[in-house]
Order: structure tokens, then C-alpha cells, then sequence
């Protein structure tokens, strides 16, 4: 009788093929963590998996994914700054009722600063399952997961499903 899925670090699998020690039986070979996919909180679907990332760092006109489902998305690096998916931001968007990717509106009387556009210093890939920014403000606690990603697409046809939901 084979033993039900246990849950492991967050990657249900079986305990046969578990990583931890404890359970004493480990086939590395076979483990989802060690092979480097993806969580099922973050799993993949036609919608959700790129199928070619490019992040324009140089030119500064922002990311672009084509979707292994068809769907274009592009996004401008203020979009992405403004969506910053870290739980400090999250709540900072929270209390302000804002939506992720919506700009951070002054205070009223407040004195307007110049503060530089958002630009990342730098972008790397996080397992196969997000990118990572390092942005010119010193921020860089976000991991932006392909689904979140595709959750937030800024084009007209995303802003209208997300609108009619």
C-alpha cells in the first residue's frame, strides 16, 4: 500500500522521496526541491509558465514575457516597482486601498520631491519559478512568481478580465 503525500518544506511528496533526513529514505534524484521545481503554490500552467523572458535592463524600457499559452505581456519597470510583491509593500499598498502596480499618490498639501523613475540595478531568476529585482531606491525584497506576474499583466485585455471578476 503505497503512503499518502506528506508535505515537506511547503512540496508535497511522498516520503520515499523526501529530503529530510528524518524520514531515512532520500532519493535526491527524484525530489522535486532538489531537482528545482516549482512549488504547487506557485504551480505552472499554460497561463502561468513563460515561454521567453526579457528583461531590458540597458535600455530601461522594462520586462516582457511571451506566455507559453500565446499572451504577450509587457511591463514598465514603474509598474513593476509599484507592484513590488514583498510583504512590506504589500502592507504599505494595503493600507493606502491600493492595487498592485497602482502608483503611490502624494498626500494631500504634501511638497513634491523629485524622486528618480524606478529602475532595477539588477535582475536575476529565482529557481524556475520567479525574478528577482534589485532596484535604485535600495529595495530588494520581492520575488515577482510567474503567476503573480500574470496575475497583475497590464494590458487591456488582463485589466478587463480583472475588472469583470
Amino acid at each position: 500500500m503505497a503512503r499518502p503525500p506528506t508535505a515537506c518544506r511547503g512540496f508535497p511528496h511522498s516520503p520515499a522521496m523526501c529530503p529530510v533526513v528524518k524520514h531515512k529514505r532520500i532519493n535526491p534524484s527524484r525530489c522535486a526541491i532538489l531537482m528545482g521545481m516549482q512549488s504547487p503554490l506557485q504551480a505552472a500552467s499554460a497561463a502561468t509558465d513563460p515561454k521567453s523572458v526579457k528583461v531590458n535592463l540597458t535600455t530601461g524600457t522594462g520586462v516582457d514575457i511571451e506566455w507559453n499559452d500565446g499572451h504577450v505581456s509587457h511591463y514598465n519597470f514603474v509598474y513593476l516597482r509599484d507592484a513590488c510583491p514583498c510583504a512590506m509593500c504589500e502592507d504599505e499598498r494595503g493600507k493606502a486601498g491600493r492595487h498592485p502596480g497602482d502608483p503611490v499618490a502624494a498626500a494631500p498639501g504634501a511638497l513634491l520631491m523629485f524622486k528618480p523613475n524606478a529602475k532595477p540595478v539588477s535582475a536575476e531568476g529565482v529557481g524556475k519559478y520567479a525574478i528577482k529585482f534589485s532596484w535604485n531606491d535600495n529595495h530588494d525584497l520581492g520575488l515577482y512568481s510567474w503567476k503573480f506576474l500574470r496575475e497583475i499583466c497590464p494590458c487591456d485585455e488582463c485589466k478587463a478580465a480583472r475588472a469583470a471578476s
